[in-house]
This record gives structure tokens, sequence and C-alpha cells, in this order.
């Protein structure tokens, strides 16, 4: 069977900058792949402050901000690429994602981005599955099935963990509870845009009365398919942790304890066995440490590489899913009335 090569692109939330993944997929149904190469573009300031603040803005502010981001995706690809790709499959960046509402809008438009580039694009994932009742996340869960396998569970440290894991011959999935979101908003108290290996929160001490309150949010009692966005953060969670009568550190080890039993406990669900940890948070080695102690698993953090770029890797999964007009979209994970192949397409 021929060979594909799909670039991923992927911006999540904590505004860590623009993944781009060129992946090559080969083999039985294209299940093996290999990354040839992956790089993070930051984000300027002003695009970045535009992006934080994107919730709050206009229509015709946001529809230009749709426009701008498409651009800068563009050209940042027509930069990153050396060789021809049959296709981009691109995220974007997620602005509203309120599914109760049948509401969820990633901006980045794949028209501009095929304009600019002059390939392919499949892109606008999650609203196909929002408009079929479901959550529109997680999406991941479908590359973790066929593509990491050999792993009782994924989870992803970005700026909102997620896990994914196998029952019973079910994809099962959902959103934890924020990591980075919540990491990064509190060392930036300090100008420092991320706490470094954990190192501030290591110095820190628990606050008890933060720690439940965190804890008995209605979210971790919620049972089945459930996402979490940056409008549930700024409602719920930040109130929470901006409390400046409290130390940074002591903050952020509260937080890290928050993250570490949240983890814990929905792995309790999950067969004994190797959990794959990616994402940003996955450099955190104090988290890491505290889930270690508190848990039973084998924690697996891979290679940078892997690290970093899994989620832009099995968004061109998705849309090489899409291409072949398979499923990409799992109901059991979303809630969703059906499976579907989601993703609009543009240039094909």
């Amino acid at each position: 069977m021929a060979s594909v090569k799909v670039l991923g692109v992927m911006s999540g939330t904590s505004l860590d900058g623009l993944d781009l993944c060129l992946v090559k997929f080969s083999g039985q149904d294209y299940l093996d792949y290999e990354i040839l190469k992956a790089d993070t573009v930051k984000y300027p300031t002003h695009l970045a402050t535009l992006l934080a603040k994107g919730i709050n803005l206009s229509s015709v502010e946001l529809t230009q901000l749709d426009i701008d981001l498409g651009k800068y995706i563009g050209q940042a690809i027509n930069t990153f690429l050396d060789e021809k790709i049959d296709f981009i499959a691109s995220h974007g960046h997620t602005i509203f994602h309120q599914p109760k509402s049948g509401v969820t809008l990633q901006i980045g438009s794949g028209i501009v981005i095929h304009t600019i580039t002059h390939y392919p694009v499949i892109y606008d994932f999650r609203t196909l599955d929002v408009a079929l009742g479901g959550q529109g996340a997680p999406l991941v869960p479908i590359g973790d099935k066929y593509l990491f396998s050999n792993y009782v569970s994924c989870i992803n440290f970005g700026g909102i963990a997620n896990l994914s894991y196998q029952q019973k011959g079910q994809r099962i999935a959902f959103d934890i509870c924020p990591v980075n979101m919540a990491l990064n908003t509190l060392a930036s108290e300090l100008s420092l845009p991320f706490d470094n290996n954990g190192e501030l929160a290591r110095t820190g001490n628990i606050i008890p009365e933060m720690l439940d309150q965190l804890n008995q949010l209605d979210y971790y009692n919620i049972e089945g398919p459930k996402s979490l966005g940056i409008e549930w953060y700024n409602f719920n969670f930040r109130s929470i942790i901006s409390k400046r009568e409290y130390p940074v550190e002591d903050r952020l080890r509260t937080v890290c304890e928050h993250i570490a039993i949240q983890v814990t406990n929905v792995l309790k669900n999950v067969d004994n066995g190797k959990v794959l940890i990616t994402g940003g948070g996955a450099y955190n080695t104090f988290l890491i440490d505290l889930i270690k102690q508190k848990g039973s698993h084998e924690f697996v953090v891979p290679t940078a590489e892997l690290v970093e770029y899994k989620e832009a890797l099995i968004f061109a999964f998705l849309g090489l899913l899409k291409k072949e007009g398979r499923i990409n979209v799992l109901s059991a994970v979303t809630g969703a009335k059906l499976d579907s192949s989601s993703g609009q397409m543009v240039g094909f």
C-alpha cells in the first residue's frame, strides 16, 4: 500500500504556539507512522493576546481573527515545509466550546490556509459531532486506539488533561481537569511562562481549603462523555486559584496535588499496565512524581518528539481517516448519536 504524507496542525488551549507535525502513514490501513519533521512556532505577542481574549471579541473582530490566524498558519506552513505533501489537517484554535448549547468554534480559516499553501486542507473536526448531540471532544482517542494500542491508557497533559482507554471493547475518553491552563496562569503572576519542572510547586505547601474547593467542583461527579473548555475554567476554576493572599508557590503546589488526585481517581477504572503520558505537562517532573506516588500503573514518558507532537500527529491521522471516508470521531467517547467522519474539506 502506498504511503501518504500529511501535515497535522494543532493549536492548544495553553497557547504555547502552533504545533506542526509532518507524518508519513503507510502499511495496513495506514496504521504505521513516521514523524518526518515537527516544530512549534511561537505566536507573536499580539496574536497570542487576541487568541487569549477571543471569547470576548465581537463577531466582526472574531471573523477578522479567523482570517488573520488562517494567514499566519498558512505562512508558517510554507516556511516549515521543504518537501511536497498530500494534504494538511488543521485543528485550528478553539475559541468557544459549549456543546450543551450546540456551540463549538475553532478558528484559523481552512480556506485561507488552502489559498496560501496551495495544498488541500481538512479542518473543522468538531462541529458535526456537536450537531449530532456530542461533546465534540475529545477527538484524539481514535488515534490512541489505533496508533498506541500497546498502552492501557493514554493521558495528555496540555492546557487540559484528557485520557482515553479501552473498556469491554469500547473506547472511553474524557477531559480530566485543567493542567497547564491553570499552572501557567499562576506562573504568569511571577512573569514566568510556566513553572519549569514544577520547581516552584515543589517548594510550596498545600492549601487545604483550596484543595477541597477544587476537588468538590461538580464536573468531577459527572458520569459519561464530558469535556472542558476555557469558559468552564474561567468561571469555576480560575476564581479559586487566583486568591493572591496565598503565595504563588502554595497555589501551584495545591493545583498539582489536585491534578494528581483527579488523575489517580480516573485511573482506578483502568487495567494495570503501561500508561502513555504526553503533552507539555509531561515535563513537569514534580507533577509526574506526585502521580506516580499515588497510582499503581507504570507511567511512560516517551521521546520529546512524541511528548510534544502526539496531538498534531493524531490530527494528521484524523484528516487521513476523513480523506478515506472512514470514521474518525467515536460516539462512545463524545456522546453523539452516532459515529461520524468529521471535517470540512477544501482543495481536493
